[in-house]
């Protein structure tokens, strides 16, 4: 792939037929905002890209939808009638934009009476370059067939018909002849735009520590997803391979790719050099790398203000703007160190009397996140709004990168050519109307820099109003 090109991006999103969207194109921008009613479904646009972007980073289908409460069977259009042979299902799709021009990825996917992907289609450069079809319904495969433009036109393989045919593509083909080359560089461009995406969504109860138990975000520790552990990731990198997870019931386990390891987790062979799943966490290796819900937000800045101290300032100003009180300063430091903060904190009635707390790295003390509040001293972050705390665990991620989230950083592209997807679904959940600016402010600044984007939903979308760059779709108008 030429990296000097236009960096890999969604730009559009098609929900054919998925739950209350029926032939629905959106476009996006490098900023996107969805507004709308309650029901309108704006939170179904996000889960529909999520499943893409699960499926494009190599997760098993049953992972994938897992995004979606009541699974495979709740993506489907409600009034939607079973054919003879009992089957009903749903079909969505994107467009990604990049160095080969716009690529079309169309998917469509049975949900009853078994979790399948029956057809796929990929196509760009005025050529179909995928297409799968189910051929053998009582065979755990999909027939394949891709652009080979060479003494035999096309090449047919079977494929599984749980993982996404345009992801394994790199692992197949060979690139000898032009049309293998076009296939694979179509490949690894919608596989690495739905690679970089990022699901946001900080919960103030977890950021101070009164969930129960540890929460890793949306279910996506180590073999969250339901019928057992998860698969290791390896798709969109050649020679690379995947540890495959408990099968789907009935259907056995699933393989190791070509350098991978089948195992009941799937953190070995991801690819040659050993990486974890973006969607799952190591908690040891993912400590000071900022997870969905920012629970270990100390642990991660902590590392972000050593690191990059302009950042760290931007930030700072940025809560400035959005708290109530004054904030000169932003800090992770050792618990012993605020122990009498804490104790003023909860004979104060403080929220819960648990302070977030996460762990550094190598042993490193528990840590705590405080504010410096000038003359009245410094205040642990648990004390704030709820909405100030979802403020700063967004403004966070939209000022860091893949390497500070708990996501699989592309590798085979430099990170200064790379764009990262924000998706957060109630953007301005919690927050008045002077905080969902600020941080619509803030993301117009990192997207005109190039490397972030953002897809995002909100309940007023007049807290986009002047603000340059960024697109506002209403849904059910």
């Amino acid at each position: 792939m030429d990296t000097d090109s236009v960096r890999p991006a969604v730009t559009e999103l098609r929900l054919s037929a998925f739950k209350n969207h029926r032939g629905v194109t959106l476009p996006f921008g490098p900023l996107t905002l969805l507004s709308g009613d309650s029901g309108s479904g704006k939170s179904s646009v996000l889960q529909a890209y999520e499943i893409l972007a699960r499926l494009g980073s190599g997760d098993p289908l049953e992972r994938a939808v897992g995004v979606v409460a009541g699974g495979a069977g709740a993506c489907v259009p409600a009034g939607v009638r079973a054919d003879g042979q009992g089957r009903r299902g749903f079909r969505i799709g994107c467009t990604v934009d990049g160095p080969v021009g716009p690529v079309r990825l169309d998917l469509a996917v049975q949900a009853e009476p078994e979790l399948r992907l029956v057809g796929e289609r990929l196509t760009g450069c005025g050529e179909t370059l995928l297409t799968t079809a189910l051929t053998d319904p009582d065979r755990p495969a999909v027939q394949a067939a891709w652009h080979t433009a060479g003494a035999t036109p096309v090449t047919r393989a079977p494929l599984p018909d749980d993982r996404l045919a345009t992801s394994l593509l790199p692992l197949r083909v060979a690139g000898k002849t032009e049309g293998q080359r076009l296939v694979l560089a179509a490949a690894e461009q919608v596989v690495v735009a739905l690679r970089s995406a990022f699901v946001c969504d900080p919960r103030p109860e977890a950021m101070r520590g009164q969930a129960a138990g540890r929460v890793v975000g949306e279910g996506r520790a180590t073999g969250g997803a339901s019928g057992g552990g998860g698969a290791g990731r390896g798709a969109g990198a050649r020679g690379g391979g995947r540890g495959g997870g408990p099968g789907r019931s009935g259907r056995g386990g699933g393989a190791g790719g070509p350098g991978g390891a089948s195992g009941a987790h799937g953190r070995k062979g991801v690819r040659s050099g050993g990486e974890t799943s973006g969607w799952g966490h190591d908690d040891e290796r993912d400590e000071g790398r900022l997870r969905s819900s920012c629970e270990n937000l100390a642990a991660v800045l902590e590392r972000t203000s050593r690191e990059c101290a302009r950042r760290h300032a931007v930030l700072v100003a940025a809560l400035r703007d959005a708290c109530a009180g004054p904030v000169d300063g932003l800090r992770a430091v050792p618990r012993q160190q605020t122990a009498a903060v804490v104790d003023a904190a909860a004979a104060g009635g403080a929220s819960g009397g648990v302070a977030m707390e996460g762990h550094g790295y190598a042993g490193s003390p528990v840590l705590r996140t405080v504010l410096d509040r000038g003359e009245l001293g410094e205040m642990p972050v648990e004390q704030l709004g709820d909405g100030e705390l979802r403020f700063l665990g967004l403004a966070l991620v939209l000022l860091t990168g893949p390497g500070v989230l708990a996501m699989d950083p592309v590798g085979e592209i430099p990170s200064a050519l790379q764009q990262m997807t924000v998706m957060a679904d109630g953007m301005d959940r919690c927050m008045d109307r002077r905080q969902a600016r600020e941080l619509v402010s803030l993301a117009v600044r990192m997207a005109e820099r190039g490397h972030v984007r953002l897809l995002g939903t909100v309940r007023d979308s007049s807290v986009a109003d002047g603000l340059p760059g960024v697109q506002v779709l209403h849904l059910g108008v």
